[in-house]
């Protein structure tokens, strides 16, 4: 169930908002790194305590990517280099952070700086932020005390029946025994695949599967990882740049003598760079970009350790 009870909170004045809701006062959209900034992070602490919480839930984290949609440029390491210093396998789907560790979360991404994710306590709390310095809090209780605390910092608590980003996930297959048996019997038919593992919104690993392999590679896939499957690289890589349209604009995956497997995004006029990187590759496969035109052998999300699907692709 969602949250009865959703503001959304912006150091916009609603009375320089037009007829249509569009802010037209002085505010600047990006972050002031200082006061506005710190007192959005106390707005959200005092809906936290009034709502009792004081731990939050990870909910469909990202990294930049491909593209970025901040008014600022990504950072590097997303911003979360501080907050998890040995390495993002913390950062995932269904990760617990204590309520000071979700407020630096909402401070990355106030900033822009590259990574986003929902923060949730079950369907009793939620924050998230949206563009343009907006963020959104739902709760299970009204948080009155809450909202006067936000308007004294200087800030606009608006209700709302629902934020315009509340989750929506699609239906998504479980990779379950009967995925994995699917796995092992193409695996059985082609000799190999490629299985693509995506364990946050815009970062994904990739592993060449043989029957071999396949359980190692298994046991050490991401929580709630999105995995993908696909024919095999080809061993033909001249081949398959010869055969390129005239314009195209696809992923190359690769995987380079020293066997590790890269990938990335070009288009036609890119050819001669792309043939470069390709010079030495002992396999490659080109991938459409578009998702009506990739049509991947099988598709399926992790379920957690009881076999329940939780995550949200």
């Amino acid at each position: 169930m969602p949250p009865a009870f959703v503001h959304r909170i912006t150091k916009y004045d609603p009375a320089d908002r037009d007829e249509h809701g569009g802010y037209r006062g002085a505010e600047d959209t990006v972050s002031d790194h200082g006061p506005v900034e710190a007192a959005y992070l106390a707005a959200i602490s005092a809906f936290a305590e009034a709502a009792g919480i004081d731990r939050l839930e990870i909910r469909e984290p990202s990294v930049a990517g491909f593209v970025h949609f901040g008014a600022r440029p990504a950072v590097e390491g997303h911003g979360l280099g501080e907050l998890f210093p040995a390495g993002l396998a913390a950062y995932h789907d269904g990760a617990e952070v204590s309520l000071a560790v979700a407020l630096e979360l909402i401070r990355v991404m106030l900033r822009e700086q590259g990574a986003w994710c929902r923060l949730e306590a079950g369907d009793a709390f939620t924050v998230h932020v949206g563009w343009d310095q907006y963020v959104y809090v739902g709760s299970d209780r009204p948080c009155t005390d809450a909202v006067a605390r936000t308007r004294a910092l200087g800030l606009f608590p608006e209700p709302l029946t629902a934020s315009p980003y509340a989750a929506e996930p699609e239906v998504t297959e479980v990779a379950d025994d009967v995925f994995w048996a699917s796995v092992r019997t193409e695996l059985a038919a082609r000799q190999g695949l490629l299985l693509e593992e995506t364990y946050m919104v815009n970062a994904t690993r990739r592993h060449r599967l043989t029957t071999d392999n396949l359980d190692a590679v298994r046991a050490g896939l991401g929580p709630r990882a999105l995995l993908t499957v696909w024919p095999d690289l080809r061993p033909d890589v001249g081949a398959i740049l010869a055969a390129l349209p005239s314009e195209w604009q696809m992923e190359f995956v690769w995987e380079a003598r020293d066997g590790t497997i890269r990938d990335v995004v070009v288009d036609e006029t890119e050819y001669q760079e792309l043939a470069a990187l390709l010079a030495d590759a002992r396999a490659a496969r080109a991938l459409p970009l578009h998702l009506d035109e990739r049509h991947p052998l099988l598709h399926a999300a992790l379920p957690d350790g009881d076999g329940v699907l939780r995550a949200r692709w």
